[in-house]
């Protein structure tokens, strides 16, 4: 799994220093010198968290993380130059969970991205159980039987969530209805396609930003329905 880190500075040496750090552990590292740039790789690329500095050209942190807080709860750790308690205040009201002082340490940043992934999306450093499975920003975990949006859980019905758990861990294999349907039921298959239409239906609707415009969960005209990779 490689987790996409969105960083936000107009110091764009300082994320070049950044991103050395997280391609060690095996994230990668969207890179935006300005809040109108960040929302544009946020709404595109889907990062698991973001990282952003207060004073930016165009929209400042502030500014960014509540555009962001209005459709997602994914990790926000929040960067300024300035120790003013009253930075701090506003941006963990507006949703920030972590917050780090200019200059810093990237080994401390690397440490504070590792605590917020461990604690929404299960992270565990070079040891993987292979029951947590992850796309965009779609978390699902099998032991426990839960699956989260954005840090947000979804229920499912037992149908859904083996049809999701099964597209999720083949992301980018194709699957035809029947196989969809044999797993998820463990019956054979009836011919009945609009069973799994239904059920691929209802679960777009909870896993997709636009479930009429779907971009997670794809039809392959013809052949079936896959999971887009990440």
């Amino acid at each position: 799994m490689e987790y996409k880190i969105l960083a936000a500075d107009d110091e764009i040496e300082l994320l070049n220093a950044l991103e050395l750090y997280t391609e060690r552990e095996q994230m990668k590292l969207l890179k935006a010198d300005n809040g109108v740039n960040a929302l544009e790789l946020f709404k595109s690329e889907h990062p698991h968290l973001v990282i952003l500095d207060i004073m930016m050209p165009g929209l400042d942190g502030f500014a960014v993380l509540r555009k962001i807080r209005e459709e997602s709860k994914i990790p926000a750790i929040m960067l300024t130059a300035r120790g003013e308690a009253y930075d701090k205040i506003l941006g963990l009201e507006l949703g920030a969970d972590d917050y780090i002082t200019k200059p810093y340490n990237p080994m401390e940043v690397i440490a504070r991205i590792k605590a917020q992934l461990r604690r929404c999306y299960d992270y565990a450093e070079g040891n993987s159980s292979g029951e947590i499975y992850h796309c965009f920003d779609i978390v699902l975990n099998k032991s426990e039987g839960n699956v989260t949006k954005g840090g947000h859980p979804i229920e499912l019905t037992k149908t859904e969530f083996l049809i999701l758990e099964l597209l999720i861990k083949n992301k980018g294999r194709i699957f035809t209805k029947q196989q969809l349907f044999q797993y998820a039921r463990e019956d054979n298959y009836l011919s009945d396609a609009n069973t799994i239409m239904v059920h691929i239906s209802n679960l777009r609707a909870k896993i997709e930003d636009n479930p009429k415009s779907p971009k997670i969960l794809r039809t392959i005209k013809g052949l079936g329905y896959k999971m887009e990779r990440d």
